[in-house]
């Protein structure tokens, strides 16, 4: 790994497909694992422009090239991460962990006091992952139209 470098998604950001390929690959493993699929696969490049414009999104940029990405939205006492996604040739570098602490920084800057996701109950993988990054389950959810479990919602205190 190159000279990574974190930055915020703004205006004169212009690789809106780079950014859908990325978030597509690094979520692709889901498919045929969780039901319902992922709301990634129907993202565009228009409507990743809107996400950005709406919530706060980071890249992890490392080289030329987009390794990882995360969005996140102020709640009135979290800021809900959603979208983290660090491609797999570039997993186990310390990526996410780097995209995670700048979603920290930005709940600090904004005098919120926890972080809040969801990830699928399928998943167990991530809900490991969460864990050793100081994220609790907090809750079992389940899509519209579904009976049974389909994500759990697991937060982290900041304060």
């Amino acid at each position: 790994m190159s000279d990574l470098v974190i930055q915020r998604l703004d205006g004169s950001f212009h690789h809106w497909s780079e950014l859908l390929d990325l978030i597509l690959t690094s979520f692709a493993y889901m498919d045929g694992r969780i039901d319902p699929p992922s709301s990634a696969l129907s993202l565009t490049p228009q409507s990743l422009r809107e996400k950005a414009r709406n919530e706060i999104g980071y890249i992890a940029v490392d080289g030329d090239r987009i390794a990882g990405c995360i969005f996140c939205r102020a709640e009135p006492d979290t800021l809900y991460i959603g979208k983290l996604a660090v491609l797999a040739s570039a997993q186990g570098k310390g990526i996410g962990r780097r995209l995670l602490t700048m979603a920290e920084t930005t709940a600090h800057n904004l005098g919120l006091t926890a972080l809040r996701l969801e990830t699928r109950i399928e998943l167990t993988e991530n809900h490991a992952t969460f864990a050793s990054w100081g994220f609790v389950k907090t809750a079992e959810n389940r899509h519209a139209g579904f009976s049974h479990t389909t994500s759990i919602e697991m937060r982290k205190s900041l304060a």
